[in-house]
């Protein structure tokens, strides 16, 4: 089996890419990488990402990481699902959400997922309130923006899902753990009830169990 996965699926970052790779039914082989026990800092690990994080994609030799780029390397594999679309606009108008999802929308989730998640699981101390002001002020920015794209569409960039769906949900696992103010934004809520109800996301839920620390 040439293709590899290297992830921890309860991050949104790895789960993206185990999702995206069991929607488009690729055979690919599952490397855990455990973030809680410093497994991504490992001399072999640094030796495909010298960034020290997942995900990383091996495909006979060829070394690939940052998850959306992970993500739009599997869409070109199976063209005929159209998670990346093949005419030229489409196509930009998913990379256009791709490159928000890395530039805004993520790092406003990622300050949730910290304070409230990673900082109970190292045991690093309660959150901090300057940066839980910070992430709401910066996910209000970014939902409203989300929010007003969903207004008319299923799903992003249109009636059926892309690799955008997969890149900009995949932080919406931990919605309730890590407490995103997400009430007011009842299409966010509507969009990711149907991204969460694909078979290949709740196969990936399914499979991304705690691993021990």
């Amino acid at each position: 089996m040439s293709l590899k996965l290297h992830a921890f699926p309860l991050s949104p970052r790895g789960f993206k890419v185990l999702a995206a790779a069991n929607h488009l039914g690729l055979d690919y082989e599952f490397i855990m990488v455990n973030l809680g026990s410093g497994e991504q800092k490992r001399p072999e690990f640094l030796a495909l990402n010298p960034n020290a994080r997942m995900p990383v994609l091996e495909d006979d030799g060829f070394v690939l990481w940052e998850s959306n780029a992970i993500l739009q390397y599997l869409a070109a594999k199976k063209p005929d699902a159209r998670l990346l679309p093949m005419d030229e606009r489409g196509r930009a108008d998913v990379t256009r959400w791709l490159f928000w999802d890395s530039c805004h929308w993520d790092p406003a989730c990622v300050i949730f997922i910290f304070e409230n998640l990673v900082k109970q699981f190292l045991k690093m101390g309660a959150p901090d309130p300057a940066e839980i002001a910070k992430g709401e002020q910066r996910f209000h920015q970014f939902a409203t923006v989300l929010e007003a794209q969903l207004a008319s569409r299923k799903f992003i960039c249109g009636d059926k899902p892309t690799i955008a769906d997969f890149a900009i949900a995949s932080p919406l696992n931990l919605a309730e753990q890590a407490k995103f103010p997400l009430e007011p934004y009842v299409n966010i809520r509507r969009w990711y009830g149907a991204v969460s109800a694909l078979p290949a996301w709740q196969k990936t839920m399914a499979a991304a169990a705690p691993p021990a620390a």
